[in-house]
């Protein structure tokens, strides 16, 4: 199945949309971009999951970070459908989603970008898209993509904790620990040596003492 890899750059790619026709990278402009793929319109964990993204957009904006979804419905379906997605935040039908929905009905992006779930069928018997997540930097190449089955919803605490690591890491020579959080310390990345290390980082480099006696564990506060 076709698809893109880490490091390619995203296809510039025409969709209609529910703010109209769009070329890709002319919508995301010079910012960043997270682009989520639904299976279906009007079903329960895809209602769930536009909501709390609708409803942390926010979060989104301040990180510089376009979003846009994608359904194999169409854009009157998805229109309609934000209405429901609204009032399940208990915004009220009438208050706009504050993304757009790609409306891809006939599966022709799905297909471009490897998102169809095989294991996943409609009923008849077309596989379904899978939640596919995919965060593009400002030079257009993708940086990330998670792939969860249509049965597993998305953690948008989560989506958000790896945009905060790829903004980091793609200014600084270092890299973020399991489980970081912004304003922890990071790793120093092993390409560099201690003595550039120390002229990177003012605030200092501490390395971990292991029985192996290699010091590669190297933490700073970027």
């Amino acid at each position: 199945m076709p698809g893109i890899l880490l490091g390619d750059v995203f296809p510039n790619f025409e969709a209609e949309t529910t703010i109209g026709k769009i070329k890709f990278h002319d919508f995301l402009g010079n910012s960043w971009g997270i682009l989520f793929s639904h299976p279906r319109d009007f079903t329960p964990v895809c209602t769930t999951e536009l909501a709390c993204a609708a409803k942390i957009s926010n979060e989104f904006k301040k990180r510089n970070v376009k979003m846009i979804a994608l359904s194999i419905d169409s854009v009157a379906d998805h229109l309609a459908w934000s209405k429901d997605v609204m009032a399940f935040n208990s915004d009220g039908a009438d208050s706009p989603l504050p993304f757009p929905i790609i409306a891809d009905d006939k599966r022709e992006l799905s297909v471009q970008l490897g998102m169809l779930d095989p294991d996943e069928l409609d009923k008849d018997g077309i596989p379904l898209t899978a939640r596919c997540v995919f965060v593009i930097g400002p030079d257009k190449k993708m940086k990330l993509s998670i792939l969860y089955p249509a049965t597993t919803g998305r953690n948008f605490d989560e989506l958000l904790r790896v945009i905060d690591s790829l903004q980091l890491t793609a200014l600084k020579k270092v890299a973020t620990p399991v489980d970081w959080k912004p304003g922890e310390k990071c790793m120093v990345i092993p390409s560099l040596s201690d003595a550039e290390a120390a002229e990177l980082f003012p605030n200092g480099v501490t390395t971990k003492e292991l029985p192996s006696g290699k010091k590669y564990l190297r933490y700073t506060q970027p």
